[in-house]
């Protein structure tokens, strides 16, 4: 097909009927507490002597019949065996996720999460500990505090320079800082953090997760905005390496990924939010607030295994942007780099286009210092 044809009526119906079927389902909305900071309070008041409660909102979803729907859909009419792989894959992928949220709130959950995201391996387990052996007077910080306000400013600011499309806002429910959702940046209403790691969110967060959305977006058909499968991995991956490229990402910031994995070990050995939580409090010597957040984003829904890849992701981004001569084509959706090969095919058949936007941080790296950089790459 030539870039200039027009695409096939059957893959724009089945394009669109896929993005109706899944309107909606948004397992990281969906496993936000409702009571985060009311359960947090309790549990300092108790000396971390009652673990959190969370709760969780309700859903309408009918998860029988959007399985249904979903395989349904007549992928094998698509005219092109890449675009059946690539829609045979994500559908696969949502159906995985509408058995997550069939468990949310229950001990089943973690079992959903560990069929989908799979749990650290001792490769894994062994770069965190490497990571966090480093001693931290290795990278002194002499940094100061930003309010809502500013961080906000700050976001703003770098959005607007670049010329992307989004809403931000602020939010009293989040367990992040800062988070991208679709072309929205929420900033957690009660955020105090360093001026560098507002620097570093903003490339992780804007130039990284709503570079892949806004491409997403500017794609002729809609799939690549609804991410193939576990798809966490390189994404996560690609706004760490922002991170790094930028010249933001810091010893304490790798080491709080490191402390991820660990967590995620904790809870699938443990299944205690207090043994969790007092683990990185004694043994790592987290703060009290930091080691809180961690140990309830793998707590969260019932055992949520997700946050071990972020470190294993910034290695194999590291890796590609190193390697691979089509890295860039990584940021045209919400793509995971087994499906590179396939998306490079879908764009010289004229399916894909390259993308619109390229991250900031990749299209003008700064200079990393050595130990950043030497450290960056003993993660194997």
């Amino acid at each position: 097909m030539a870039h200039t044809d027009p695409l096939p009526k059957a893959l724009l119906a089945l394009d669109q009927a896929l993005f109706e079927e899944v309107r909606g389902i948004n397992i990281l909305d969906a496993i936000a507490p409702e009571n985060y900071h009311q359960e947090k309070a309790a549990f300092f008041e108790s000396n971390y002597s009652i673990s959190p409660d969370f709760a969780y909102g309700e859903h309408s979803i009918d998860l029988f019949a959007r399985k249904r729907a979903l395989y349904n859909l007549p992928v094998e009419s698509l005219p092109d065996d890449d675009l059946i792989q690539l829609y045979s894959d994500v559908i696969e992928s949502y159906v995985e996720k509408l058995d997550q949220f069939r468990a949310i709130g229950t001990d089943e959950f973690v079992y959903e999460s560990l069929r989908y995201f799979g749990e650290p391996n001792e490769k894994d387990i062994r770069n965190a500990q490497f990571v966090l052996h480093f001693p931290d007077d290795l990278a002194p910080l002499d940094d100061r505090d930003m309010g809502t306000d500013e961080i906000v400013n700050h976001l703003t600011s770098f959005a607007d320079a670049r010329g992307y499309q989004y809403d931000i806002r602020l939010d009293e429910k989040m367990i992040a800082n800062i988070l991208v959702s679709g072309s929205t940046i929420k900033v957690n209403a009660n955020a105090r953090i360093a001026e560098t790691e507002v620097h570093a969110l903003a490339h992780h967060e804007v130039g990284g997760h709503l570079v892949t959305t806004l491409n997403s977006r500017n794609q002729p058909v809609k799939v690549l905005s609804l991410g193939s499968p576990v798809s966490t991995t390189t994404q996560e991956g690609i706004a760490i390496l922002c991170e790094y490229l930028a010249g933001y990402l810091t010893l304490p910031r790798l080491k709080v990924l490191a402390l991820r994995v660990i967590a995620v070990q904790s809870m699938l050995i443990e299944r205690d939010f207090k043994r969790t939580f007092l683990l990185l409090k004694e043994q790592h010597d987290v703060d009290d607030s930091t080691a809180f957040t961690i140990t309830s984003r793998v707590y969260r829904g019932g055992g949520y295994t997700k946050d071990y890849l972020y470190l294993q992701g910034f290695h194999q981004m590291l890796n590609a942007y190193e390697t691979s001569e089509h890295f860039n084509l990584l940021l045209s959706g919400k793509v995971s780099l087994n499906h590179l090969p396939l998306i490079q095919r879908l764009i010289n058949k004229g399916y894909l286009l390259p993308p619109k936007y390229i991250s900031p941080a990749i299209a003008t790296p700064q200079p990393v210092d050595e130990v950043k950089r030497l450290l960056a790459h003993a993660i194997k």
